[in-house]
């Protein structure tokens, strides 16, 4: 008979044991179980999704491929790699491709992150930088926000013979600020050999004029690009991202990468999506005037937000977990910032119009506003 006085965690690796979990955004089903609520009156603006659902171009692709999804995909995401390779004019073997771009990140910490090292963030960034970081026994140095905005000056400063990875999201997530794209950029070029530059642009589609990283890959800078089709392409169920970078980069990180990590459906959704430029048009519309009318509201009754370039907003509501539990049981999910340090917020990601209008009459009632 086996023993009880030996348990897995007695087994476990002692950083196992130290590890984070990733809080994700509540689900609908589960607020709905968890209040008794009416499903078809829950709306979700808790995890940044596109509110306008996935690319209809992706969708009526992965209808058509289903009859072939027995079928192992293909492991190098070939298809996928030459289309990207045609529209962001690099070479095909500049990429590395992820379930999403979450897992992308992931690479970069089993390509070149050790024990000892060390890794430079912003304190309030989107936290899988740090999950990551110390998942791989590094040493996250974290650099408070000024104006809820990346400390360049302040972060170049905190680099030293230990750093290996800085991380720098462009816009950040959860503040939806962005950095001057010259201030990048400078910053990019000063940071010494040893340390490679990790730019995370999961929303670079929403802005009209996103930072391009490329020439500094072309003039040999250590810099790695992420993205992911979970945002403005809506294919946030369907798990796919990517990385670019030098192909002598992309290559280590594909030596880490597990068999067949982007399934075969995500491919083809991801392909067609990259043609859907009505599409991508009509979500950066539709986010462009939520942000509007949620800006505008927060003004009209001075609530105090962060400006933001990205699909959500970040509002100071006095109390953020108990306006995301007084939300929750009316049917609207927000995501509380307590978790990011900021106790005060939760951040609304831009729905429809009748969903943004949705949120805006229940928090008119849960703060009590005129």
């Amino acid at each position: 008979m086996p023993s009880d006085n030996l348990r897995f965690t007695d087994l476990a690796n002692p950083s196992v044991l130290k590890q984070p979990i990733y809080e994700p955004g509540k689900p609908i089903d589960l607020v709905v179980r968890e209040f008794g609520i009416d499903p078809s009156t829950t709306i979700k603006l808790a995890s940044n999704e596109n509110p306008l659902g996935a690319s209809p171009k992706a969708l009526e692709a992965v209808r058509s491929f289903l009859d072939e999804t027995y079928l192992y995909p293909d492991g190098g995401c070939y298809l996928l790699r030459q289309k990207l390779s045609e529209k962001l004019g690099l070479a095909p073997d500049q990429f590395v491709f992820g379930n999403g771009s979450n897992e992308v990140i992931e690479l970069i910490g089993h390509a070149f992150l050790k024990a000892g090292d060390e890794v430079v963030m912003g304190e309030q960034a989107f936290i899988v930088y740090k999950l990551i970081t110390l998942l791989f026994q590094a040493h996250p140095v974290e650099v408070p926000l000024v104006n809820f905005t990346h400390d360049l000056a302040a972060m170049a400063a905190a680099v030293n013979e230990r750093t290996k990875l800085v991380f720098l999201p462009a816009p950040n997530n959860p503040t939806g600020t962005l950095n001057p794209a010259d201030e990048i950029l400078d910053f990019a070029r000063s940071l010494p050999e040893h340390v490679i530059f990790v730019v995370d642009e999961a929303y670079a589609e929403y802005l009209e004029d996103p930072v391009d990283l490329r020439p500094l890959i072309e003039e040999g800078r250590k810099v790695i690009c992420t993205r992911t089709f979970s945002k403005i392409y809506g294919l946030a169920g369907f798990r796919v991202g990517y990385g670019y970078c030098s192909a002598e980069c992309a290559s280590l990180m594909n030596r880490v990468r597990e068999p067949f990590n982007v399934n075969a459906v995500a491919q083809v959704a991801a392909i067609a999506a990259l043609d859907d430029d009505e599409f991508v048009n009509a979500s950066r519309e539709c986010n462009d005037a939520g942000l509007q009318m949620l800006t505008n509201f927060c003004k009209e009754n001075r609530l105090s937000y962060v400006p933001s370039v990205g699909n959500f907003l970040l509002v100071n509501v006095g109390d953020g977990m108990r306006v995301f539990q007084e939300l929750q049981k009316v049917g609207v999910i927000v995501r509380p910032m307590a978790p990011y340090g900021f106790p005060e917020h939760v951040r609304i990601s831009i729905g429809t119009a009748a969903e943004n209008q949705r949120l805006i009459a229940t928090l008119q009632t849960t703060l009590g506003l005129s």
